[in-house]
């Protein structure tokens, strides 16, 4: 009953994880770029600096946060229907777990903003800022192209 259920569900729950993995993805992206010019253009203490903490704490608690368990809630769901899950799914999970930490890195970061305790420079968030790239660029071939 609950398989059935799921199954008819299907194309609900497909949209609302593709959803909720863009939103998650646009804060993965943004985030890093706010950390960017915060390190590089705003004194702490400064009006700019407390407008960046505020701009980081919302994206990531109002947009980043929600968007990330909807997309583990969606995932989930997709997964306990029968004949959904294939080959591709163990390295798809591994690159969202990488996601998730990544997630959960970056609210240490902002932590350390909030606190004025920054110590990265703007050069490491730009290199940070790749990470979601990467790790969206792999679930997308896994699940899509099926290269293996």
């Amino acid at each position: 009953m609950f398989e059935t259920a799921l199954s008819l569900a299907y194309p609900w729950l497909k949209a609302g994880h593709v959803i909720s993995v863009i939103s998650w993805m646009a804060g993965l992206f943004y985030l890093p770029r706010l950390f960017v010019h915060h390190a590089e253009r705003a004194e702490i203490g400064s009006e700019m600096s407390e407008t960046f903490k505020m701009m980081e704490m919302k994206l990531y608690r109002v947009i980043m946060t929600p968007a990330m368990m909807a997309t583990w809630l969606f995932g989930l769901s997709l997964v306990a229907i029968p004949g959904v899950v294939g080959w591709w799914f163990a390295p798809k999970f591994i690159a969202v777990v990488a996601m998730t930490w990544f997630h959960v890195w970056l609210n240490a970061r902002r932590k350390e903003f909030l606190a004025d305790a920054n110590s990265r420079t703007g050069r490491t968030y730009r290199y940070m800022n790749e990470v979601p790239t990467v790790l969206m660029i792999v679930i997308v071939v896994v699940v899509f192209v099926k290269p293996f």
